[in-house]
């Protein structure tokens, strides 16, 4: 390749990140649920508007598959595909480390995943060495920045954890990837994209996953000891 082509291409790849998103090209791995991927990123920049000035990939990472599947998607709109990688969900989305996600919020302390439109913003060091900052677009994530809600990597989101334990590890409501996928990440969907979280449950050949349903909770009553015959209770539901 000689420099007129390697400069050709540069402008290029720079041109697709202003362009509209309603000029990309379709999929052409043309599946069922990369199209839906597809249409989902054009739907929610069309929504985010000025707030994402890179619009050329969208993340979305579908918290309806278990973390031990490919759930966070690269959609690049100027290539028309679709790239899966694992990404962790928060410990208070999941409190019985099932590798599912059953609920989100958007309150401090929570460490729970919040669902909907971030922009992600610049790079930064912190407790998990470069990182990537997160603001939230919309009332269920907007407290993103106050609760540091990121991108970031994690020992317990590399393959190793997930070969041992069968799904990933948990974050604070992060989404925490392993270093290799959080390399490409840093390098693709940073600096003014979109990420969009949501329950989306799409499998990779574009059916529905269906979770399973939440064991039943012990009837605390059956656990509670009878009292002593003839002895008053002061403190009901204390013992």
């Amino acid at each position: 390749m000689n420099r007129r082509e390697i400069i050709k291409g540069g402008i290029v790849a720079g041109a697709l990140g202003a362009l509209p998103a309603r000029v990309f090209a379709q999929p052409m791995a043309g599946s069922l649920r990369d199209r839906e991927l597809f249409a989902i990123a054009k739907r929610e920049l069309d929504k985010a508007g000025d707030a994402i000035w890179k619009r050329d990939i969208v993340g979305i990472a579908d918290y309806g598959v278990r973390s031990s599947e490919p759930r966070f998607h690269f959609v690049n709109l100027g290539l028309g595909k679709v790239d899966s990688y694992h990404v962790s969900h928060g410990t208070g989305s999941d409190p019985e480390h099932d590798g599912w996600l059953n609920n989100y919020s958007n309150v401090e302390g929570s460490n729970a995943t919040s669902k909907g439109a971030y922009v992600t913003w610049e790079w930064y060091k912190g407790r998990y060495g470069t990182s990537v900052r997160l603001g939230g677009l919309d009332p269920t994530n907007d407290n993103a920045l106050r609760r540091y809600i990121v991108m970031h990597r994690a020992k317990y989101a590399e393959q190793s954890h997930l070969e041992r334990w069968g799904r990933l590890g948990r974050s604070n409501g992060c989404f925490a990837m392993g270093e290799d996928q959080f390399r490409i990440a840093l390098l693709n969907l940073s600096g003014g994209r979109l990420l969009y979280a949501d329950s989306l449950g799409l499998a990779a050949d574009g059916s529905r996953v269906t979770p399973p349903a939440p064991e039943p909770k012990p009837d605390l009553k059956i656990l509670q000891p009878d009292p002593p015959q003839g002895e008053q209770i002061l403190h009901p539901g204390v013992y």
